[in-house]
């Protein structure tokens, strides 16, 4: 949403100028003095203008400025509008509410304007509280807004917020002739909601489109797992030579992670460092992730090393890597560090360090964990908590445990948990157990069609085709439709999918001689092929 820039017209005041340079409170309340002996704050136009300059300069400042206001007879909107504006942006967006109802009570006869409700619309998108948010939006209608350009624009960013994309809609087709913004602002909801390829028709149909519009795009291609075109639109991006920022390669980077393309990653890496982008601490946890997930956690360690801020979502990063790599300990290690180093887990800490736990077999450690959540740390364990915990369990071969762990669940057990209990079933071969897991993932999710794999491989393995016919039978009377399976490989930076029966490759002849050679060359050398998973 667009800013008011009203501190232009008096910048050259020296009062003005010192504040906006960043000032200690005493020497705030020295200035003040001075402006009271002089006179001049005593000016409406003025005294407006000092609210504003102390509340959005310098958020410490911020309950000075307040003081400031209510010890003045006749405040102006504007500086009211500053107030609301300053909490806007801050993390109590709810405060900007009180100054809202100044203005309604006040015996001054002002009353807001299209800049009160352009940044209280803000406020609310930072609430997001669907009532409030329509509260404004009717308060909007009310006072004779709703065709405001930039009011417009920010209801559309609240309802993208909101996940009420009929409502962005709504707001959207009544703007006789959407400008850049509401276009941009329809965009980027669109793609945060879902609709992207909605999001994609208004994104080419704009004649301009600002970085915000690419980086909404992007993002929502990466968000939905449409990772190859989120590549190929920054591609665009770079060749229509827009500017590229932060939230354009924390997207990218994403995208790289769901692919699993090192190269790319590679090269959104170098080119932060080539093009001197901050390594704030959320694109340096990107960039971790990146490197974790692809593959090459060596480099995702360097550079957590490097990183002279952390917060718990870069050690949560470095920690889940390395479980998902295989380096359980280290992963043990790294928790331990961060606690030492005064950083409090999340429920995200505890996934990857249940995950660790599960790479070596630490069924007691991973129990000493899953209790600290709540007796220690007094989080609520959720539900992939639980299923990490089956899968713990499960895999160490106590079914047993894992079925009671299952039944004293707090809530529904949901289809994770089942499914991991089917998977340690197939591993151990446990065709009674599995059958009683298989009853209770379709029972949750009818057209779970891995869970009748993963039954049908025990008795494959078991030689009992009986049986395998038998669930193949259920699955075409149910309708369930085995997923095709797919892999996803790079070659000098270009991404390539491949789909169980889709040859629609370009050089799918060429691949499919290349197989059979490499199967003929397998067979000749003694390999026969191994078709359990358990390894």
């Amino acid at each position: 949403m667009p800013v008011m820039n009203s501190l232009t017209s008096i910048a050259k005041h020296p009062a003005i100028l010192l504040v906006q340079s960043g000032i200690t409170l005493k020497e705030l309340k020295q200035i003040h003095t001075q402006l009271i002996l002089t006179g001049i704050l005593n000016k409406p136009h003025f005294h407006g203008q000092f609210v504003a300059a102390i509340a959005l300069e310098n958020p410490t400042n911020l309950d000075y400025s307040i003081k400031l206001l209510h010890h003045y007879h006749n405040p102006s909107i504007f500086s009211f509008n500053s107030l609301i504006r300053a909490y806007s942006k801050s993390t109590s967006p709810h405060k900007s509410f009180y100054f809202y109802n100044q203005i309604l009570r006040s015996r001054n006869n002002i009353s807001p304007d299209n800049y009160t409700f352009n940044f209280l619309v803000r406020s609310s998108a930072q609430l997001l509280v669907r009532e409030v948010g329509l509260s404004v939006h009717g308060a909007v209608i009310k006072y004779g807004f709703e065709n405001d350009p930039h009011v417009q624009s920010g209801l559309i960013f609240l309802y993208a917020e909101l996940g009420c994309l009929n409502s962005c809609r709504g707001v959207f087709e009544a703007i006789a002739q959407p400008d850049l913004v509401s276009k941009t602002a329809m965009v980027k909801a669109c793609a945060e909601c879902g609709d992207i390829d909605f999001a994609r028709q208004l994104f080419d149909e704009m004649p301009e489109r600002d970085t915000v519009a690419w980086n909404a795009m992007i993002a929502g291609y990466a968000q939905c797992g449409r990772s190859s075109e989120a590549l190929d639109l920054f591609n665009l991006m770079q060749i229509k030579g827009v500017k590229v920022d932060e939230v354009s390669m924390v997207s990218i980077l994403s995208a790289c992670t769901h692919l699993g393309a090192l190269d790319q990653g590679r090269w959104a890496h170098a080119y932060i460092e080539k093009n001197k982008l901050k390594m704030t601490v959320t694109l340096g946890t990107a960039v971790i992730d990146m490197y974790a997930k692809c593959g090459n956690i060596n480099k995702a360690m360097e550079i957590f090393w490097d990183m002279k801020e952390k917060n718990i979502y870069t050690w949560s990063s470095a920690i889940g890597g390395l479980a998902v790599n295989g380096f359980g300990k280290e992963c043990l290690d790294l928790f331990s560090l961060m606690k030492q180093y005064g950083i409090q887990p999340n429920e995200v800490s505890f996934i990857s360090v249940l995950r660790g736990c599960n790479v070596i077999g630490l069924v007691e450690e991973g129990q000493k964990h899953f209790e600290s959540m709540k007796n220690l740390y007094r989080i609520d364990p959720k539900l992939e908590h639980y299923g990490l915990m089956v899968d713990l369990y499960g895999r160490a071969g106590r079914l047993e445990e894992a079925m009671n762990f299952i039944n004293k669940m707090p809530m529904e057990p949901h289809a994770g948990a089942w499914i991991a209990l089917l998977n340690a079933c197939r591993m151990y071969n446990n065709r009674g157990l599995g059958d009683f897991a298989l009853r209770k993932v379709v029972e949750l999710e009818s057209k779970n069609d891995g869970a009748y794999v993963l039954l049908s491989n025990i008795y494959a393995d078991d030689k009992n085709w009986e049986r395998v016919s038998s669930l193949r039978q259920m699955m075409k009377a149910d309708g369930v439709n085995k997923v095709p399976g797919c892999s996803v490989i790079e070659v000098y930076g270009e991404v390539h999918e491949f789909i169980a029966g889709d040859k629609s490759h370009p050089r799918y002849d060429e691949i499919e001689t290349m197989l059979t050679e490499f199967s003929s060359f397998l067979r000749l050398s003694g390999y026969v092929l191994n078709t359990n998973a358990d390894f």
